[in-house]
């Protein structure tokens, strides 16, 4: 089995969490399966939710005209199996609370019309991506323009204030020869607690977060699992993992 490899990262990064919408946005601690497809649909040349809203404007749904499909991006990548690495000792990245202002007059019912607004932005993220290999033409193109160092627009961590930065991008061969049950990389959490050893000579941590991995169909909603990042052994392999010099990744 063969895969894409490369180190995503940069100076910042905010990807919003939607259940909080008041004095504070929050920011998932890594980048989740949507926000990587749309890094991906980006260089390629794939529409967005802006893409899809314009088509959508002034129609009402159910009516003709109207799309109630997905983002194309989205749409054409989602059966795409990534392994996402983070490339911090425990999983966690340094978060900060950025504050600016919004004073375009209408941002605000309050006098003046300035709105105040505050982010959590991860600080120095980085990441190591694999996408696995598939048959489909966008995995070729995806393939084609990373090595190539291509993008049709400009890829962002989140929001297009955080540019991506990509770099050391290579193919590499993975073998289904399994030697030990550790998982280097984020997995979908199947247990209720852990029954293996953390590594030796390393400090034991476990760093779970419940994060986006697909889209609901009617309203496009995420639908989430919980993520696990760890040192200690796990019972059971999930599906869709592979050995790359003597470590495991887990596919999603």
């Amino acid at each position: 089995m063969r895969a894409i490899s490369f180190k995503l990262g940069g100076r910042f990064a905010f990807f919003k969490k939607p259940d909080v919408n008041k004095f504070v946005y929050f920011t998932y601690n890594n980048i989740h399966k949507i926000a990587l497809l749309g890094v991906l649909g980006a260089i390629i040349g794939l529409g967005g939710y802006t893409k899809l809203f314009n088509k959508n404007r002034g129609l009402k749904r159910g009516k003709k005209g109207y799309d109630d499909g997905f983002p194309e991006f989205y749409q054409k990548l989602q059966r795409l199996k990534v392994s996402i690495i983070p490339l911090s000792p425990n999983g966690y990245f340094s978060k900060k609370i950025q504050t600016f202002n919004n004073s375009v007059g209408y941002a605000s019912k309050e006098v003046g019309g300035n709105l105040i607004t505050r982010e959590q932005w991860l600080e120095n993220p980085q990441w190591q991506i694999m996408v696995l290999e598939d048959e489909s033409l966008e995995y070729q193109k995806i393939r084609e323009y990373l090595i190539n160092r291509k993008a049709i627009f400009t890829p962002y961590l989140g929001k297009n204030d955080h540019f991506a930065n990509i770099e050391e991008v290579e193919e590499i061969d993975l073998s289904n020869e399994i030697k030990n049950h550790y998982i280097a990389s984020l997995f979908i959490k199947n247990f209720d607690k852990l029954s293996g050893w953390a590594k030796e000579d390393e400090t034991p941590f476990l760093f779970q977060e419940i994060t986006p991995i697909s889209f609901q169909k009617e309203y496009h909603f995420y639908q989430n699992k919980t993520l696990i990042f760890t040192n200690y052994e796990v019972e059971e392999l999930p599906n869709d993992t592979y050995q790359y010099r003597e470590k495991n990744y887990t596919f999603i």
